[in-house]
């Protein structure tokens, strides 16, 4: 963590219908009494921070989460003398309602977080990984899926939410949502519109075809792609064809796929294919 520099990143997320996300690194910030319309998570990276919320003073250090729920006054301040660096997410209550909803959950109003400060590693992890991912290129799909059990992982841990609907085997849905992903392979379709098209709620489907299958979706459509991807180059297929052909986002991306699953990059594949 350089000392002294300030860094902010603010966007909102596509994929997830507009959820706010913020990666900051700050020193000399002091944020004054302030409340946010809907939730706040964050998660310490690096440095502390310390802040007034509920009528008492928190310390939250690296590897913790900051969870604050909507319409709370809250200050902020360094705790460290490099300050603290810390990756944020900000859905309106929307956004987390309708994620509980497709579960059966939050049905009597929204939760509500009892404590400021978390130190739950689990879910530090899961939420900084989630975070992460939008340095990466990864499909909506995958963040889709992602950002729902990041969700329900913190509102069952912290928030004294039921387990939810327990889900089944719904072979049809399953069966369906593989045929209309292997046939859009270079631009599949979102979890929302997979849902729709099996008839299941986004994230009962997720669960249901994790179960079935023991991947979620986007890992399965990245291994059928492979696979395709596979099967050209097998019939002389250059990799930046390939790539363009199968929705990845270059051939550097088809690149560390694909030897990350087969362990030889596509241009060698398809050489010693082409030499047999």
């Amino acid at each position: 963590m350089a000392t002294g520099t300030e860094q902010t990143r603010f966007w909102q997320s596509r994929e997830l219908d507009g959820v706010e996300l913020l990666h900051a690194h700050y020193v000399q910030q002091r944020f004054s009494a302030h409340a946010h319309e809907g939730f706040v998570f964050t998660v310490l990276e690096q440095g502390a921070q310390r802040f007034r919320h509920r009528g008492s003073d928190h310390l939250a250090p690296a590897g913790s989460m900051v969870l604050i729920n909507p319409d709370e006054l809250h200050t902020g301040s360094k705790a460290h003398e490099q300050g603290w660096r810390y990756r944020g997410f900000y859905p309106s209550n929307a956004q987390v309602s309708g994620v509980l909803a497709e579960l059966d959950l939050g049905l009597h109003g929204l939760p509500a977080f009892t404590c400021s400060v978390v130190h739950d590693e689990l879910l530090h992890r899961q939420f900084l990984a989630l975070h992460q991912l939008f340095d990466q290129q990864t499909s909506a799909l995958h963040l889709q899926v992602a950002w729902r059990e990041a969700i329900l992982q913190l509102f069952q841990r912290h928030a004294r939410l039921p387990d939810g609907r327990v889900p089944g085997h719904e072979p049809d849905a399953v069966r369906h949502a593989k045929e209309l992903m292997s046939s859009q392979l270079a631009i599949p379709p979102s979890l929302e519109q997979l849902a729709q098209a099996v008839g299941l709620s986004p994230f009962h489907f997720a669960r249901v075809f994790r179960r079935a299958t023991g991947l979620p979706p986007h890992t399965w459509l990245m291994q059928r792609r492979l696979e395709q991807a596979r099967a050209l180059l097998k019939r002389g297929c250059a990799p930046l064809s390939v790539a363009m052909q199968l929705g990845f986002a270059d051939q550097s991306h088809l690149n560390r796929q694909f030897k990350q699953a087969y362990g030889v990059a596509p241009g060698q594949y398809r050489v010693a294919c082409m030499g047999r």
